[in-house]
């Protein structure tokens, strides 16, 4: 596992928004594409700490967290997705990042359409974790929008711990589970509201109509929070998309089965190479 006490880094953005990203340097990038790893609801960069050590020595891995999440900045709004959408592609400008394979994670994957549909010139590939046909009408997301209306600081550890539980149907290593909810207790809880009640305006059909990169799709089949059907949307909406179905894992795959995950991943990578 990565080491959990590594320091972040920082990219402050035109807008004056700074953003915390740890990235792996690769041994031989040459044109490759960049892996662009975006993290869901209230994580961090940190989410990709398994899957890390098991992707391409060969790719330049680039792990971001989102704005008002972990380390990065927490500004007073813009916390839909299109928002956060817009940060990546500014990130990618600031980083130089010409093109990259995104793979995103839940809410990243939302993030992620938007950025295909933002900078197409710049995604060679999506690959979409744990992801959302979408979030208007789901029974987890409106359950969790409910939770967390009346959401207060200080957070209660053991309901941001119950959050992150109800995510796996495979133990993840206790050590990084407890990392996790150390790193979701960055968010402040207005960003937990905003953020959630602000996902059924993702707008993801639309964005999904006008995406041309090629997809990869990687779904848990415990997965409590994203339906089989939401896989089969995104399937006849994304010609063409890989399908990868991971049995016994739950909406964490990249948590539960991290190696298994990174060589889907990787493959797709490599034929966008």
């Amino acid at each position: 596992m990565i080491d959990l006490d590594l320091d972040s880094n920082f990219a402050r953005l035109p807008t004056g928004l700074r953003l915390a990203f740890c990235e792996d340097r690769s041994e031989a990038q040459g044109a490759a594409p960049t892996l662009l790893l975006l993290h869901g609801v209230t994580d961090s960069h940190r989410s990709f700490d398994l899957l890390r050590p098991h992707l391409p020595r060969a790719a330049h891995v680039v792990a971001l967290t989102l704005r008002g999440h972990g380390e990065s900045d927490k500004p007073a709004g813009g916390y839909q997705v299109q928002d956060m959408a817009r940060d990546a592609v500014a990130f990618m400008e600031r980083q130089r990042i010409a093109r990259t394979v995104i793979v995103g994670h839940s809410m990243g994957a939302a993030v992620a359409h938007h950025v295909a549909v933002l900078a197409p010139e710049r995604v060679a590939g999506l690959a979409l974790v744990g992801a959302f046909a979408d979030f208007a009408g789901n029974e987890g997301v409106l359950d969790l929008i409910t939770q967390t209306r009346a959401l207060g600081d200080p957070l209660d550890p053991a309901f941001v711990r119950g959050f992150q539980e109800s995510c796996v149907a495979r133990p993840a290593p206790q050590a990084f589970m407890d990392q996790v909810v150390r790193e979701s207790l960055k968010t402040p809880a207005r960003v937990w509201r905003d953020a959630i009640a602000a996902l059924p305006l993702a707008r993801l059909a639309e964005a999904r109509a006008r995406i041309e990169a090629p997809a990869l799709i990687i779904w848990g089949e415990r997965d409590a929070f994203c339906p089989e059907a939401d896989q089969a949307v995104l399937r006849a909406e994304l010609p063409g998309a890989a399908f990868v179905r991971m049995r016994g894992v739950g909406h964490t795959p990249h948590w539960e089965a991290p190696a298994e995950t990174a060589a889907a991943i990787a493959g797709f990578w490599a034929a966008r190479r």
